[in-house]
């Protein structure tokens, strides 16, 4: 196995066909949860012969679907895939033995498979059965496509985005909470894109009082809707909330021991979990536990100032995004973050902006906590 550096380039074909299967592996974004979505594409003297990409969870994988469509020519071919084949049984077989038995002859994966299954061993197997395997030709842009993934693999804990709406004088609601709507039409459709590539989707029994979400996709020809969250120390959440009238099962973790409430929120289909408490409130550390043990790799945490303030004081957000409209709400109007323990500029939590893009009228803002770095 070979892993190449900045000193030892890639040629331009190998970057154009590398970008190809990093496009295919786009195409699966909101559909291979839990996996990790992965494109592949394979080339014979210079002509691509077959392409593929990981389209839903134990269906054929990126390598499976791209050597189906190659056939014969995938012998003595170069294969470009944007995760390192695996090498492990799982719901489907290694991709290793696929690629061994298709005899192609090069294989160049973007990163190194973050699975403790695989980690390296499909790139060393394929070395072993004669192929030249590369790994490490546009890291960078692969691992983009599944943080959630990587993380979870890496670390036990799923990926969490923020997701805030505010006016240009940083409110999110007015004093009554009225927040309906800050952002315009275009913004709102890019929240629902986020929805719609996340695992789960994380809220608080606040927000649920307050404006009574279903926190569901509603995209066209959406065909998996997000496990939806409901973190509830006190188990104050309406047994007639939209949230709980969806498809699907809500998850409704509490640190509450009340019994009748519980039974009456299981009776409306919802999943009631009971987590050990801190400070009064749901352990936020073992709500990421929980989320990790039902594979969840993505969380959209769609919340207010509260919920929002205690998961960046814990440092469980690993990035923030913020719709800013052209609006001004006052200063008698709600926050982004409640965050009672930053007293002096000592304190403040200090952000890294990874980019910034035009929704209509609103300024779509990303940032990364600079916690992050020292992790």
């Amino acid at each position: 196995m070979k892993n190449k550096n900045n000193s030892t380039p890639y040629s331009a074909d190998d970057h154009r066909f590398m970008s190809r299967a990093i496009q295919l592996a786009e195409r699966g974004l909101y559909t291979t949860d839990p996996n990790p979505r992965v494109g592949c594409v394979i080339v014979n003297k210079g002509t691509i012969v077959g392409e593929g990409w990981h389209q839903i969870a134990g269906e054929a994988h990126a390598e499976v679907n791209a050597l189906t469509a190659a056939g014969h020519r995938a012998e003595g071919a170069t294969v470009y895939v944007s995760l390192e084949p695996c090498c492990h049984q799982g719901k489907t077989p290694p991709c290793t033995d696929a690629l061994i038995a298709a005899k192609v002859e090069r294989v160049v994966a973007a990163m190194q498979d973050p699975n403790p299954s695989v980690a390296g061993n499909g790139l060393q197997q394929l070395t072993n059965a004669g192929i030249m395997a590369e790994v490490g030709l546009m890291e960078i842009q692969a691992r983009d496509l599944n943080p959630g993934f990587i993380q979870r693999m890496k670390t036990s804990r799923p990926y969490v985005r923020n997701k805030l709406a505010m006016s240009v004088d940083g409110r999110t609601a007015m004093a009554d909470g009225e927040s309906k709507w800050i952002t315009g039409e275009a913004a709102r459709l890019d929240v629902q894109r986020l929805r719609a590539r996340s695992s789960a989707i994380v809220t608080g029994a606040g927000t649920v009082l307050s404006d009574d979400p279903s926190m569901t996709v509603r995209l066209e020809n959406t065909k998996r809707q997000p496990e939806r969250i409901i973190i509830d120390s006190n188990l104050s959440t309406p047994t007639n909330a939209k949230i709980l009238q969806q498809p699907g099962q809500a998850h409704i973790l509490t640190c509450s021991d009340d019994k009748a409430a519980i039974d009456q929120l299981i009776e409306t289909g919802a999943r009631v979990v009971t987590l050990p408490k801190v400070n009064n409130r749901v352990d936020l550390h073992a709500v990421m536990n929980y989320l990790n043990e039902w594979e969840v790799n993505e969380i959209l945490l769609e919340t207010g100032a509260t919920l929002s303030g205690a998961m960046l004081e814990e440092k469980l957000i690993d990035e923030i995004i913020i719709y800013m409209a052209p609006v001004v709400m006052g200063d008698q109007a709600r926050g982004l973050f409640q965050l009672p323990y930053l007293n002096s500029m000592s304190d403040r939590i200090e952000l890294s902006l990874k980019s910034t893009r035009m929704l209509g009228n609103d300024l779509r803002l990303t940032y990364t906590p600079n916690y992050i770095t020292s992790r």
